[in-house]
């Protein structure tokens, strides 16, 4: 049932990706964002509200399924900062989520796999909000 299910992979793998599993495998972290581009750079759709998904972990192993209770597209500048609380990285406003995510968006992983070593965000970035429940650990 599992080998069903699509992969569900937070950041690169590697320490940020194994902070963020952790962060959900104890039920802080219930929200995830990326941006627009990401799905169109891998011809993928836009996630649903209510697909399942197994998470997988640095070493390329499903460790949890979750559930995606909500999916929206925003702009950058929109984010509330309930979203950025619950991604559960210890954010206590948006400035500061804001930060931690324009640093990954910015670093050399994320421009490397786009092909734009010059690519920033800006507030009218779109980027797709999700929200989660941790539907089981494995």
């Amino acid at each position: 049932m599992i080998a069903e299910l699509p992969p569900f992979e937070f950041a690169f793998p590697g320490p940020l990706r194994d902070k963020l599993v952790a962060l959900v495998l104890a039920g802080t972290k219930t929200t995830t964002t990326g941006l627009r581009q990401d799905y169109e750079i891998e011809g993928e759709a836009l996630p649903v509200a209510g697909t399942r998904a197994a998470v997988i972990d640095s070493a390329g192993r499903p460790v949890a399924v979750i559930e995606l209770t909500e999916v929206r597209v925003s702009r950058l500048g929109d984010v509330d900062l309930d979203h950025a609380r619950d991604e559960g990285e210890g954010d206590d406003s948006v400035a500061a989520w804001r930060a931690g995510h324009e640093k990954y968006w910015h670093g050399a992983d994320y421009r490397g796999w786009i092909g734009d070593p010059d690519f920033t965000v800006d507030d009218d970035t779109l980027a797709v909000l999700e929200r989660f429940r941790l539907v089981e650990t494995l």
